[in-house]
């Protein structure tokens, strides 16, 4: 046998080899370079979609930002609302039946663990109600120490009523998010501080020293508790009309050389961050939500924006409260203490809350754009006048520009004056929804809605999903009210496990996961309420 008819088959099974090796290497590069073609078409077709979206969004003629905000404790949602829609997760009749007569019970005990709390802070008040609180401070023949006393008890009782209502202070730095923007309002409004008491919360917070206290902590206090979005459609004629004024004469000032002055005309609020930086960092801090906001300022110039209806939105506060004193004068002295209730108040019109308002007027800066812009104007058209060979048609351009602007000026303080005057109006009759005792008297029963709501649902989850620890039971609330109600909130789990506990319902292992006592044995660990023994009888 020839040496090469040994060697041939080996060979012919090593050239096969290398040609399947080739054809499955060709066929992988095929597929690598029509995988990474479908994903450039994906990505040019994504690109041509953003730019499309982008496009809309600038013919839309509006700003859009966005406004971060701390996610809250408190729970929106009804009580009864909730209580049906967990009663509807649970298959078996009488297990459903045994939930609900929990549900009741668990109002009972916490509305009873309040009573005499929210009894001694309406009996407190009464002392300092500005109708009738001097008369029966009078009756008692209090001594000044004495009062002072009882009022540093009232605000404490006061104080520990709001932050269990998931109430919070207004912060410096909320303050500067809320009115970097301009919503429906748009003249500087300001407290008069010769009406307003500066010692009353003075007092408190030096004996009861608290963080992130803002600037007017000492004169008034603003609350505020859950988000909204508040939203406006009208043509906004003089709105349009002072916008393209103001573009006119700061093309004019850029013509001229002077594009430094016309930052003077520009809004002196700082604007909010974009929605796209905010969604960055909503990503890092899952706590914050990111709301909307969408404004007038940059809308384009056009026949159909200028005649058409635009709507315009703005982040709100569900809720506020203001609590202030009266200044006393010198032949009469106001102890009265002034508590006022709010509901849907526009970010960045928050100053219609503000006690004591000054009646607006032309600002300073609102004087200085006025002679900066004759100054301006006159020293333009000297110079045109000697310098140009059509000085007249020059002149009558500047002249005109000049008038414009400053009967800009006077109108757009008229307008937002008028504008000033109806919301005002708006939020003595719509916004306001109680003042003084009625409004303790609210949030007395929001305090036990929330603390009832919050130990229903964390029971509930221990009930249906077994063991947990508390971030666990945390992260499973949370998750719960986001899929059945569209909430994002901050679970207060903490305050839920420590009455879960005092109503002796949980018990806790070793490795501090938590479980739920079974329903009928909850219940009878809770005890009869006192109309189901009335009935018994």
């Amino acid at each position: 046998m020839d040496v090469n008819d040994k060697i041939l088959p080996p060979t012919r099974k090593a050239i096969r080899s290398v040609k399947q090796s080739i054809a499955k290497r060709r066929i992988v590069e095929e597929f690598d370079l029509l995988r990474k073609r479908k994903v450039e078409e994906f990505d040019l077709l994504k690109k041509r979609k953003v730019e499309e979206f982008e496009g809309l969004i600038g013919r839309n003629t509006l700003i859009r930002e966005a406004v971060q905000i701390v996610k809250e404790s408190v729970i929106p949602v009804s009580k009864s609302r909730i209580v049906q829609e967990l009663r509807g997760l649970i298959e078996n009749e009488a297990d459903g039946s045994e939930f609900l007569k929990l549900c009741k019970r668990v109002e009972y005990v916490i509305r009873a663990s309040y009573l005499i709390h929210f009894e001694n802070m309406m009996e407190l008040y009464s002392l300092f109600d500005p109708v009738h609180g001097a008369s029966k401070i009078k009756e008692m023949n209090l001594s000044p120490e004495q009062v002072d006393e009882l009022e540093q008890k009232f605000l404490s009782y006061f104080f520990e009523v709001m932050k269990q209502s998931n109430f919070a202070i207004v912060t410096d730095e909320e303050l500067e998010v809320a009115q970097s923007g301009n919503y429906l309002l748009n003249l500087p409004i300001v407290v008069d501080e010769s009406k307003v008491d500066h010692a009353f919360l003075s007092k408190y917070f030096k004996k009861n020293p608290s963080k992130n206290l803002p600037e007017f902590s000492d004169k008034y206090l603003i609350f505020r508790r859950a988000t909204g979005i508040d939203t406006t459609t009208d043509f906004f004629y003089m709105a349009k009309l002072d916008i393209i004024i103001s573009r006119s004469w700061s093309w004019f000032l850029r013509k001229i050389k002077l594009e430094g002055i016309s930052r003077l005309f520009h809004s002196r609020k700082s604007p909010a961050r974009s929605t796209s930086d905010l969604k960055k960092t909503e990503e890092t801090y899952e706590e914050y939500l990111t709301v909307e906001r969408i404004r007038l300022e940059s809308i384009d110039i056009s026949w159909r924006n200028l005649l058409g209806k635009v709507e315009i939105q703005e982040p709100t506060f569900d809720r506020m409260i203001v609590v202030y004193r009266k200044a006393s004068t010198d032949s009469e002295k106001d102890g009265g203490i002034y508590i006022k209730h709010y509901k849907n108040i526009p970010m960045a019109d928050m100053e219609l809350v503000l006690p004591e308002k000054k009646n607006p007027s032309l600002t300073p800066m609102d004087w200085v754009q006025f002679f900066v812009s004759v100054v301006v104007g006159l020293v333009a058209l000297f110079t045109s006048l000697e310098t140009s060979s059509n000085g007249l048609w020059v002149a009558i351009a500047i002249i005109s520009a000049l008038v414009g602007y400053c009967a800009k000026i006077y109108f757009s303080f008229q307008r937002n004056l008028e504008t000033y005057q109806n919301l005002i109006t708006q939020s003595m009759y719509d916004k306001q929804l109680d003042s003084g005792k009625g409004t303790l008297l609210h949030l007395c029963d929001d305090v036990i809605q929330q603390e009832v709501k919050e130990v229903i649902v964390s029971y509930f989850v221990l009930l249906k999903q077994g063991k947990a620890t508390i971030s666990e039971l945390d992260d499973r609330c949370e998750e719960l009210l986001k899929e059945k109600f569209g909430l994002q909130c901050n679970f207060d789990e903490e305050d839920a496990i420590q009455k879960l506990d005092k109503l002796g319902i949980v018990t806790k292992d070793a490795m501090d996961r938590m479980t739920c006592l079974p329903l009928q044995e909850a219940n009878e660990k809770i005890g009869a309420t006192t109309e189901e023994l009335f009935k018994e009888r």
